[in-house]
């Protein structure tokens, strides 16, 4: 009885986070392998167990926080905590990547031509589908606060609708990045300038690709009725982070393609 005389919630034993440290391994191994062979099968295949692990935990958490009541106020505070802190770490991630990056164009040395992009490697038009990505990814974010604005205002199928439009931009953002890639004239081997521009755009396009996943999980959620006006938790924290993505690309837009080509 000792154990329960707080407002904390204690989770019981689940086999969801030492899975998905495992997967996340196997992936970041198949995403050498596609770099360095072109073959995206165990990339993929990866990925989707990693989507099946994501689904699981968040089923046990809604069940915890749905139905059986375990997140009181005080838990809510600290999930909501977590997620910050998630964000925070992510930014500083993309922090040291892009210290990598300006390592090396700001002081571009002998090996590289004293020149940045170095000669030989031709640069991207920031105006071309860089720009038309930025506007699809800055559309998708106004989209899904459009649809946060439904959700208080109680009209649901105007969030279903800017919620729809906003997987789609998102679908379609990360569409034209892979075109974008296959139209490149370099890849991830020619040099430190082919290896940040990949590192940088290619984590980029993870976090959307987990982002969307995210996303479209809580539309499903919003089907089953798992949310109301008093209740949106798990909506609000894929709208945090959605805007974190949406953050980066401009950051990336404006120093990768902009200022660095």
């Amino acid at each position: 009885m000792l154990m329960n005389n707080h407002c904390f919630h204690l989770v019981s034993c689940s086999p969801w986070p030492i899975l998905i440290s495992l997967n996340f391994v196997n992936v970041g191994f198949s995403l050498i392998f596609l770099l360095l062979h072109h073959s995206c099968f165990f990339f993929f295949f990866f990925f989707f167990i990693l989507v099946l692990i994501c689904i699981q935990w968040w089923r046990d958490i809604i069940r915890e926080g749905l139905y059986l009541g375990s997140h009181l106020l005080v838990v809510s505070s600290g999930l909501s905590m977590g997620i910050i802190f998630f964000i925070v770490s992510e930014f500083f991630f993309f922090v040291s990547f892009f210290w990598m990056y300006f390592y090396y164009s700001l002081s571009p040395d002998m090996s590289l031509g004293l020149f940045w992009p170095p000669q030989g490697v031709g640069a991207v038009n920031y105006m071309d589908l860089p720009f038309l990505n930025t506007l699809v990814l800055l559309s998708s974010g106004f989209f899904i606060t459009w649809s946060h604005y439904g959700l208080f205002v109680g009209d649901y199928n105007l969030l279903k609708i800017s919620y729809l439009f906003c997987i789609f931009m998102g679908f379609y953002f990360f569409v034209i990045q892979m075109y974008e890639y296959h139209e490149l004239f370099f890849d991830f081997s020619d040099g430190v300038f082919g290896c940040s521009f990949f590192i940088l755009t290619g984590f980029h396009g993870f976090h959307v690709l987990l982002g969307l996943i995210f996303l479209s999980f809580n539309f499903y959620r919003f089907y089953c009725n798992n949310f109301s006006f008093l209740s949106f938790y798990g909506f609000e924290y894929s709208i945090w982070y959605w805007h974190f993505v949406d953050l980066i690309w401009l950051f990336l837009y404006v120093f990768l393609y902009w200022w660095g080509m």
